[in-house]
This record gives C-alpha cells, structure tokens and sequence, in this order.
C-alpha cells in the first residue's frame, strides 16, 4: 500500500507543476480580470479549495511536534496547495518502509493508537 501511494502523491506533485507551470505561461495569477475574481463560482471554488487545505493542515498540525514546522507547512499549503499537501505526504511516505501500515503514516510517531481516549 505504502508503493501505491508514493506512486499516487509523485503523480500529484506532477502533475500540479506542469499545469501550473503550463497555465503560467498563458498568464499570471495576479493578471486574471478583475471579473474572474468576482464570479461566484470562483469564489465558491476558492472557498472548497482553502477549507480543503485547513482540513488538511488540521492532521498537519497533529503530526508535527514543533510550532515552527507547523507554521512553514500551514504557509506552504495556502501558497502552493496540493503541490504541498503531497509532498507533505511523500516527505511521510518515504520515511516509512514499504511494508509500513497505514497507522505508522496516519499517527504521530511514537502514538500507539492504543491509548484510551481523554473523553
């Protein structure tokens, strides 16, 4: 499972900067008109996008011990999105052997899973 997934999240890393870099050359970000940023479906778009990302980061944070790493990652992902997200998890993936469960990518290092809960 865990092949799969490096093969999966390498195509995503990918796939994101080709189009990026594809769609950069037709115009800049910050060159859209005016009436893109204002159309309710891409507004509606940014906002699925971003809450996406927070959700994300939300595991991020979990993961991460250290503020400042959990303050880089946070910036990484509102800058760069997916690109981040699975680079984030490639950086995961190959820390772990190939016969690595989902538990030792999902769970801190170190958390058993085991543990009762605080509730």
């Amino acid at each position: 499972m865990i092949w799969i997934l490096r093969i999966f999240f390498t195509l995503v890393v990918v796939a994101m900067l080709a189009v990026t870099t594809w769609a950069s050359g037709f115009q800049a970000v910050w060159a859209i008109p005016w009436e893109t940023w204002t159309h309710p479906w891409f507004i509606a778009t940014l906002f699925d996008a971003y809450f996406g990302f927070l959700t994300f980061f939300c595991w991020v944070a979990y993961k991460e011990r250290s503020w400042v790493a959990r303050i880089l990652w946070l910036v990484a992902i509102l800058l760069l999105g997916n690109i981040a997200m699975a680079s984030y998890v490639l950086i995961h993936l190959w820390r772990l052997p190939s016969n690595a469960s989902m538990r030792d990518l999902l769970l801190r290092r170190g958390s058993s899973g085991d543990e009762p809960s605080a509730a």
